[in-house]
């Protein structure tokens, strides 16, 4: 079975979305199969990646609890997408029965097929993301070197912390990587904070600010096939090693 991982974090504009694409597609230049699943109704992963629209996306799985359209991207990386449909799925579902585990029981029929699975979570500590969580057999959280996304890693703790207690006793937290990293001031006052609390959870790579990142979904590409060249590139591919030096332990 694969190794299923949430890339989560309740704050919007930490780099998310960058890292499911980038890791998933460093996984996949390594020869892994992966599987990317937009759970984001603002479908960024979505729009940043090249695939024929056939019109089913993850919301008329969750709502109907039918089969994950699962879309080729290109060699060993696929794509189940999301749409603005999404936003109101969690009403829907609030009275379902089972609710936390319905994305759980979307997955386990094409686990096998995949190494990796990785899930973009929403922005948020809701239906969805918990569900992300169950399903989950880790966590990397994305986190901006600045005071307020750092704050809020208490509150996304203890999310983690009642999903393994109640619904997911196998769920890890894999680590925490710093994006967006200038070298400020604030930056480095903000790692080390971190590091103090977390110790070894913290990532060693950072993901530097750098243009490329930003564009490459503009032209919907991977940093990689956008310019293997980039810091982003770089720092990408060192954040993979070092998230598959942990999975082996």
């Amino acid at each position: 079975m694969s190794r299923i991982i949430a890339i989560a974090n309740h704050k919007g504009g930490v780099g998310k979305t960058t890292a499911v694409a980038s890791i998933g597609a460093a996984l996949a230049n390594r020869g892994y199969k992966v599987l990317l699943v937009d759970l984001d109704a603002q479908a960024n992963l979505t729009a940043s990646l090249p695939y024929p629209e056939d019109g089913r996306t993850i919301y008329h799985a969750l709502r109907n609890r039918e089969q994950l359209p699962i879309i080729k991207v290109r060699d060993n990386l696929d794509l189940t997408p999301s749409s603005l449909d999404l936003a109101g799925v969690e009403l829907q579902l609030s009275g379902a029965m089972s609710r936390e585990f319905i994305l759980k029981d979307l997955l386990e029929p094409v686990g096998s097929s995949y190494d990796f699975i990785l899930l973009d979570c929403p922005p948020s500590l809701g239906l969805i993301a918990v569900n992300a969580f169950v399903a989950s057999t880790d966590v990397i959280i994305p986190l901006t070197a600045e005071a307020l996304p750092a704050k809020g890693l208490t509150m996304i703790n203890e999310v983690l912390d009642m999903v393994k207690k109640r619904l997911n006793p196998t769920l890890s937290l894999t680590g925490i990587v710093l994006s967006r990293w200038a070298g400020r001031k604030l930056n480095k006052m903000v790692e080390e904070s971190l590091r103090a609390n977390y110790g070894a959870l913290l990532f060693e790579t950072k993901i530097r600010e750098n243009i490329a990142i930003a564009e490459a979904p503009l032209s919907k590409e991977d940093i990689f096939s956008y310019n293997r060249d980039s810091n982003g590139a770089k720092d990408y591919a060192a954040l993979t090693d070092e998230i598959l030096s942990r999975l082996e332990k």
